[in-house]
């Protein structure tokens, strides 16, 4: 089974958010934690509609970074859509 396909399954047995948290915090490097971090507030920003160029000087980000986020979030079935409109928790 590909590795990521085998995680996505554990996780989503996993009911205790401590538990994944503390997971992927052993798994993961802190340098590919950051990234993550990263990535996933750029898609957040993308999704509000914030321009890209907003979003570089926010973030650092090179244009490019931002503009594969963007292509990501425009797909017909966005992965990065769906999981921001259908779990991540309204603020």
């Amino acid at each position: 089974m590909d590795a990521i396909k085998e995680i996505a399954a554990v996780l989503a047995k996993i009911e205790d958010e401590v538990l994944i948290e503390n997971f992927l915090v052993s798994i993961l490097t802190e340098n590919e934690i950051k990234e993550i971090h990263s990535r996933w507030d750029l898609v957040k920003l993308l999704n509000q509609g914030v321009s890209q160029r907003t979003i570089a000087r926010k973030l650092g980000l090179s244009l490019c970074k931002i503009t594969r986020g963007s292509k990501e979030l425009k797909k017909r079935d966005s992965a990065f859509k769906k999981v921001i409109n259908e779990y991540l928790p309204k603020i």
